[in-house]
């Protein structure tokens, strides 16, 4: 089925920050003026343009980028800004130039397969360093993965649930009665799941957000994205009809003061998406993996679930749990991922972007030491393109072309080889970042997808 792209025009992300600019009157364009001239507080943004409104080309197709530094929308003339321009997350040589009247125009050249192209261009001013970039797009929809997939890979993961059937749910449920609204009932939930392969079972946490009226209801799984944090849960969502379960996944409650959870990542839990990565039977996102899926077998349990509904929503690794947990679980019916994480990410092996935590990324000319058999065996057995390739059910997915932590060859890669119904929104100037638009635009799919009243 071919992908249905809905381009999404949304504000630009490179909102000004305040800078103390010379103030020159009866001008259309500001120049620099000696330090001893008054000063004026301004909004100063940088602008990167390609010359396709949509952002996209052919492979051999040439692209050019017109740049503009502006303060208060007035563009700034004669200022030297530093730029590149190469594949995303390639090492690309560094170029000055000043920005004429009109702006600088860069010939970025082109590319010859499918892939992305991006200029980066920074500049300073008044003492501040201001940057942005645009991503060209060649033929994003005939991206293909280098990521491959053991041959073992079903019978892996049938193992896994296997292992995760044999462990007793357990559950505890505690109401926070402070958190409850009059429609809606929260609780703090443990669940017991698997442990690290060997260990005796933990568990997982999270925020259950219920409708207090008798009735049936879909039921949404969040999983989160990376990093260590309370939650708080979807009350919003609950009080619309559907049965919310928000799940952190690192075994620890999550319903504690947020310096708790700094010092874990600052110590116990730092860099914890590498920990066991030279074996799959331990790695850490094992039990993670597995843990999505003991939160469907309690949301499933719960008396009011419709029987029918089941939604998994994810951002950044939650995008990575989200495809992983609906490939693995054929109870879920539906899910949104927002530039999903762990997608090709032995690609820069191949001298092409991948994913986040990008392991296999050279750092300053030094190839990666994570370059082994047993870790390219790993990172096969989690990548999201091979969960990708086995999900049957329609999906709502949202990233941008300026993602550096996700970049989208990455996230084409693991989209460009899903069968299932899909629907893909983009956002050209999009980061790694939350705008409200993006929010929106994945509540209006899950109030459609499920039938919820607007």
């Amino acid at each position: 089925m071919s992908p249905s792209f809905l381009r999404l025009v949304l504000s630009a992300v490179c909102s000004g920050f305040l800078a103390f600019l010379p103030l020159r009157a009866a001008s259309t364009a500001i120049t620099p003026v000696p330090p001893q001239a008054n000063l004026r507080v301004a909004s100063v943004q940088v602008r990167v343009i390609p010359d396709h409104p949509d952002w996209t080309y052919l492979p051999g197709q040439p692209v050019r980028f017109r740049v503009e530094v502006t303060a208060d929308q007035i563009p700034i003339v004669g200022i030297p800004v530093r730029y590149s321009v190469g594949p995303e997350l390639m090492p690309a040589e560094t170029k000055t130039a000043e920005v004429p009247a009109g702006g600088l125009q860069i010939d970025g050249g082109t590319m010859t397969v499918p892939g992305f192209l991006r200029c980066t261009v920074t500049a300073e001013v008044a003492g501040r360093t201001y940057k942005n970039a645009a991503t060209a797009a060649f033929s994003p929809e005939k991206i293909q993965p280098y990521q491959t997939e053991p041959a073992d890979f079903d019978a892996f993961w049938q193992r896994a649930r296997d292992d995760l059937a044999k462990v007793p749910m357990d559950v505890r449920m505690t109401l926070l009665p402070d958190a409850c609204t009059p429609t809606v009932n929260v609780y703090h939930v443990g669940i017991r799941t698997i442990g690290e392969g060997w260990s005796a079972p933990g568990r997982v946490y999270g925020i259950l957000c219920e409708p207090k009226a008798p009735g049936k209801y879909p039921a949404v799984l969040r999983v989160p994205g990376a990093g260590v944090r309370p939650y708080f849960g979807d009350k919003d969502l609950a009080s619309r009809g559907v049965i919310t379960l928000e799940i952190g996944v690192h075994g620890i409650p999550v319903n504690q003061p947020q310096e708790i959870y700094d010092q874990l990542l600052a110590g116990a839990l730092m860099r914890y998406w590498l920990f066991n990565f030279d074996d799959r039977e331990t790695f850490y996102y094992r039990r993670v993996y597995l843990s999505c899926l003991r939160a469907n077998d309690f949301l499933v349990s719960r008396e009011q679930w419709d029987g029918r509904n089941l939604l998994v929503l994810g951002a950044s690794q939650g995008g990575q749990l989200a495809i992983v947990t609906a490939a693995l679980d054929r109870r879920v019916t539906g899910l949104s991922a927002t530039h999903p994480a762990f997608c090709d990410i032995a690609a820069p092996l191949h001298g092409r972007a991948g994913g986040w935590p990008h392991p296999f990324m050279a750092r300053d000319g030094v190839p990666s030491k994570h370059n082994t058999p047993a870790k390219l065996e790993t990172a096969s057995t989690y990548d999201t393109v091979n969960f990708a390739r086995r999900l049957k059910v329609p999906g709502f997915y949202i990233w941008g072309y300026n993602d550096d932590v996700c970049p989208p060859t990455s996230t084409h890669a693991a989209y460009n080889v899903i069968s299932a119904p899909k629907e893909l929104a983009l956002e050209f100037e999009q980061t790694h970042s939350y705008p409200p638009e993006q929010h929106e635009a994945i509540n209006a799919w899950v109030v459609r997808f499920l039938g919820l009243k607007p």
